[in-house]
């Protein structure tokens, strides 16, 4: 059995606009995505002329309005396109995720003007974005942060009319980081805790904004996680989105609505598993017959089938809740935590399904394990979820 051998998931959509969404995503996923994915996760290779074919297709600004170019789609909608995507290769389905992450500050919270003049460029197609929270000493305690950004009246002769900001300081496990266009990035701009925190639209030809070299992974290797640095880059005041210390605020927000993404790359993750584990078992025999027909593997591909649907109906459930303009950040905590988990076990079975060949680089199931680990981790690790949930639930 070869990684492109799943069967289309079934799906309820709301239009015929999104079914013909769907159909395109897939056929891009099976074509332009899937086909290589294996080879350029082993030698680190970034896809990028992958990001700007689904960005020439209409796939970059899918949840944004199509006022300013986007794809006007509900997060019902857009949250299937990432599954679909991250079933083919994570790297772009989370990369996808993190882009509209990075754009979800402007699009929400930035001026008419600011939105009108930046926004088409980022969700078009030629551009792709970073999202700039964490610190190397500073990860969940993200109201920590001390990359410090000071308002100078003046500037330069392209700034003297709106002052700008110096921005020094260091993020850290930035996802594209070093090959981002531009970075949503969260700046100290006083000392008062989480109140003292902004928000800047950095663009990466900034003088004095560079990426170091990626981190050395145990999964998603195409997808560059780095440190960017700061050093003395001045940053047009224009570019604060909100006002001065509305940072914190604007990040979770954000994250709220990131968490969706990464449950649903966890979703793609663990179909992908399941499928290639259930083809698999199909196919190998011992003692006679198809190593499905026995009871023990066949109970742990339904558990593994159970998980994967509920993950997905719990993202949906929480996507849809968002749709209705309805309070969704204790449901986007438990999806995310919920379909993580999942994805890790899913896959960590579909290593055993296979036994030792699962464990060997000549099938993917190993590299869906390893990929899966991060998911726990990014947007908030899992542990930071249940005090989410918990606080929701006690307050």
């Amino acid at each position: 059995m070869t990684a492109s051998a799943t069967k289309p998931v079934e799906r309820t959509l709301p239009t015929d606009e999104a079914r013909e969404l769907l159909a395109l995503t897939r056929d891009l996923a099976e074509n332009e995505v899937r086909p290589g994915a294996a080879e350029e996760e082993a030698e680190a290779e970034f896809p990028r002329e992958v990001f700007r074919t689904l960005g020439r297709s209409g796939l970059l600004g899918l949840p944004y309005d199509e006022q300013y170019g986007g794809g006007g789609q509900p997060y019902e909608v857009y949250l299937q396109v990432i599954e679909e995507l991250a079933a083919a290769r994570l790297t772009v389905g989370l990369g996808l995720s993190v882009h509209t992450l990075s754009c979800h500050a402007l699009a929400t919270f930035g001026s008419d003007a600011q939105r009108e003049k930046w926004l088409p460029e980022m969700i078009g197609g030629e551009q792709l974005g970073a999202y700039c929270l964490s610190e190397p000493q500073s990860g969940s305690d993200a109201g920590a942060l001390k990359t410090r950004a000071v308002h100078v009246e003046g500037g330069t002769s392209q700034t003297k009319s709106v002052g700008e900001y110096v921005v020094n300081g260091t993020k850290a496990w930035i996802t594209h980081g070093g090959v981002a266009d531009f970075y949503s990035t969260m700046v100290r701009t006083s000392d008062d805790g989480a109140r003292g925190i902004s928000v800047l639209l950095v663009p990466a030809t900034t003088p004095g904004v560079s990426g170091a070299a990626p981190e050395r992974k145990m999964g998603m290797k195409g997808s560059p996680t780095a440190q960017v640095h700061f050093d003395e880059a001045h940053v047009p005041a224009e570019r604060l989105i909100g006002e001065e210390g509305q940072g914190f605020g604007i990040a979770m927000a954000a994250l709220d609505s990131g968490r969706l993404g990464i449950a649903a790359c966890a979703v793609g993750v663990a179909q992908a598993a399941l499928d290639y584990a259930v083809g698999y078992a199909k196919e190998r025999e011992q003692f006679g017959r198809a190593i499905a027909d026995f009871q023990g593997l066949s109970f742990m591909l339904a558990d593994m089938a159970t998980a994967v649907e509920a993950g997905r109906a719990l993202y949906l459930a929480a996507a849809r809740r968002r749709d209705a303009g309805l309070a969704f950040g204790k449901e986007a905590a438990m999806a995310k935590l919920f379909c993580t988990d999942a994805a890790m076990r899913v896959t960590t079975d579909a290593v055993q399904v296979l036994g030792g060949y699962g464990y060997t680089q000549d099938h993917p199931v190993e590299r869906y394990m390893r990929e899966a680990k991060v998911l726990q981790i990014v947007e908030g690790t899992n542990q930071i979820q249940r005090l989410v949930i918990g606080r929701t639930l006690t307050r």
